[in-house]
């Protein structure tokens, strides 16, 4: 009994269990969303919560606050990971970070062409940002689930590379995907920011600061009309990294968030944000243009967007392949990256204002970052038949 306690206790910390749960979220999603529940469950989501003042408006939807909110969180871990691969970890040096960083461009912007090839001059162009990040929780379960089948050096090589693919993910909703801008919100924000900088040079140590006023930098970039998420990775830059011998703030918060975010803050948004009523013409639509450009752009863009230029980096020189790992695992690792999901979804509510587009899109990432993480799963699981490079 106590040695089935301690395996409960294990696979719950691991990877494994991350992705098995944000699997659970979107089926349970999916299935009271078409069932009698469905009302009960829109209204829970419409539900407002919060208040309105002259001076404060603070009075959104349950949805919305995950959206928004509770994501918002997710950006600053996903910022704080980023910042510490910059500084002591995989990104620290170019040598060490020029293979993910050209692998993780060549697979944003693979799939951003194939999908724009397909939807230019229409309703749907604007969705060329759905395909291009991959889910680094998910693809990670994946590589994790595969154990000692996949070098260290690949796990390594696909972290780095999921991180680099998130910072372009991050980049492209700052600029690409705003709406309209409010100038007056923008300026404060910026002011909050520079003070918070302040607060890094002067090697302010203490957290609350920084939480504090990130929090006011996430109300005033909200109402700028950038999205509001985008203050989490801002707030995650000026954290301090070093704090002599001790854990660092930036160390603390990272660690006190993990389990978080990863346990609740991604399966609430997986499940709010699919839970999609699933009618024929939602189906009819995943052949459309945009259904096309999402799955060859996740699929075949990502992996040969990633694949095709580790490939080209190394034979050239440019780069050096990671060690121990054969170019059997660096194209299984590609194939993974078309595990979308969490950022396609994020984006996909970002793209579009019809809902039927938004779930078509939905329903598109959910079948290919399914398809993506089987066939990289078996792809991998039968490397161990190869004995050389090629």
């Amino acid at each position: 009994m106590k040695q089935l306690t301690l395996n409960i206790k294990t696979f719950i910390n691991s990877s494994s269990f991350a992705g098995a749960l944000l699997i659970l979220c979107v089926l349970v999603a999916l299935v009271l969303a078409n069932s009698p529940l469905e009302q009960s469950l829109n209204n829970l989501l419409s539900y407002k919560i919060g208040f309105e003042t002259d001076f404060l408006n603070l009075d959104y939807s349950m949805l919305s606050w995950i959206n928004d909110g509770l994501m918002s969180i997710f950006f600053l871990l996903v910022g704080l990971e980023i910042k510490r691969e910059l500084v002591a970890g995989e990104l620290s040096s170019l040598r060490k970070a020029m293979l993910p960083i050209l692998a993780a461009t060549g697979g944003a912007l693979l799939p951003a062409l194939i999908y724009f090839i397909f939807n230019r001059g229409t309703i749907t162009q604007s969705g060329w940002g759905i395909p291009m990040a991959t889910d680094i929780a998910f693809a990670l379960a994946v590589i994790v689930a595969l154990g000692s089948r996949v070098p260290n050096s690949a796990k390594i090589f696909m972290t780095a590379l999921a991180i680099v693919d998130d910072l372009l993910a991050i980049f492209v909703v700052a600029f690409f995907y705003v709406t309209e801008l409010h100038l007056t919100y923008l300026l404060f924000a910026f002011f909050i920011f520079l003070f918070m900088c302040l607060l890094n040079y002067f090697k302010c140590k203490f957290i609350f600061p920084y939480i504090f006023f990130g929090i006011i930098l996430w109300y005033l970039i909200h109402h700028s009309g950038i999205h509001a998420t985008i203050s989490g990775v801002l707030t995650a830059v000026v954290i301090p990294v070093k704090n002599g011998s001790s854990k660092s703030p930036l160390e603390r918060i990272e660690r006190t968030l993990v389990k978080p975010v990863n346990l609740i803050i991604i399966p609430l948004f997986a499940f709010v944000n699919t839970a999609i009523h699933i009618e024929s013409h939602v189906f009819e639509n995943v052949f459309s243009s945009l259904g096309i450009g999402i799955a060859l752009g996740l699929l075949l863009g990502k992996t040969f967007g990633i694949y095709g230029t580790y490939l080209i980096t190394t034979k050239t020189g440019l780069c050096q392949s990671p060690k121990g790992a054969t170019s059997y695992h660096m194209f299984g690792a590609s194939i993974l990256g078309g595990i979308g999901f969490t950022m396609a979804i994020f984006v996909s509510n970002l793209s579009f204002q019809d809902h039927l587009l938004i779930d078509t899109a939905k329903i598109v990432v959910l079948i290919t970052s399914v398809t993506a993480a089987i066939v990289g799963y078996i792809f991998l699981g039968r490397i161990k038949n190869y004995n050389s490079e090629d």
